[in-house]
This record gives C-alpha cells, structure tokens and sequence, in this order.
C-alpha cells in the first residue's frame, strides 16, 4: 500500500511542476542580474539595432529554436530599427557561462546601446516580443 501512495505522491508532485514550467516557459521578463549587462557588437557577432536588437541563443539540435527564428525574424522586419541577432550557443560557451544561459532557446532583448532589457528561456509569443520591444524602443 505504501507503493501507491508514493506512486501517487510522484504522479502529483511532477503534474504541478510539469504545469508550473509551461506557465513560465518562454515568458519575457526582467532578472535583476541582467540590469547591469551590456553587449558589444563584438560580442553579438553583429550590428546592434538602431533602436532594439532581439538576440537568440540557439543549438543545431534544438526544435522550438527553429520556430524562435522564424518569429524574432519577424518581428523584426516588422518593426524599423531592430535587429535580429542568433547566436549558436555550443561554439560561444564563455558567454553562454557570462550571460547563465541554462536552456535553449533563450531570447534577450537589449534596447540601442546593448543592454539587456528582457529575457525569455524558451520560445516566446509573437505578441509578448512585441510587447517587449515596446519597452526597448
């Protein structure tokens, strides 16, 4: 009898972390740690935006980076001075440690000069980008 209920208790314990990490998955928000960082054009790989840069930590195998792609791209042709930034994060790993990239895909957002304004681990709403840009510009 003991079984089940440890069967049980596992069953409840991974349905509530299972539903607390989809709630969080690819929302954009602001960590304190990322007030102060800025990144180069050096470091990007790339120009910065004339008025926001969205910025995509990627790996070749991984699926959603695939359709982050597709939405950052999007939004940013749709918006005028925003670039688009993807940066494959197994040949940058001393950044990847610098920024605490845990996961892919991650996007930031980093307003004109290149500081960090947003931050989303996983693939982020078109609408919730936007949004986001909203701040940046």
């Amino acid at each position: 009898m003991t079984g089940v209920w440890v069967c049980g208790a596992v069953l409840v314990l991974a349905s509530v972390f299972g539903l607390v990490r989809a709630r969080r998955d690819g929302r954009l928000r602001v960590r304190a740690k990322d007030d102060a960082v800025r990144l180069s054009p050096a470091e990007l790989g790339g120009e910065l935006g004339g008025r926001a840069t969205l910025v995509q930590f990627s790996t070749a195998f991984c699926q959603p980076c695939r359709a982050t792609r597709r939405v950052l791209a999007e939004v940013a042709d749709m918006v005028d001075g925003v670039s688009h930034v993807e940066i494959d994060a197994e040949a940058e790993l001393e950044l990847v440690r610098r920024l605490d990239i845990l996961r892919t895909p991650t996007v930031l957002v980093l307003d004109a000069s290149g500081r960090v304004i947003r931050r989303a681990a996983g693939q982020p709403r078109r609408a919730d980008v936007i949004a986001a840009l909203g701040e940046a510009v």
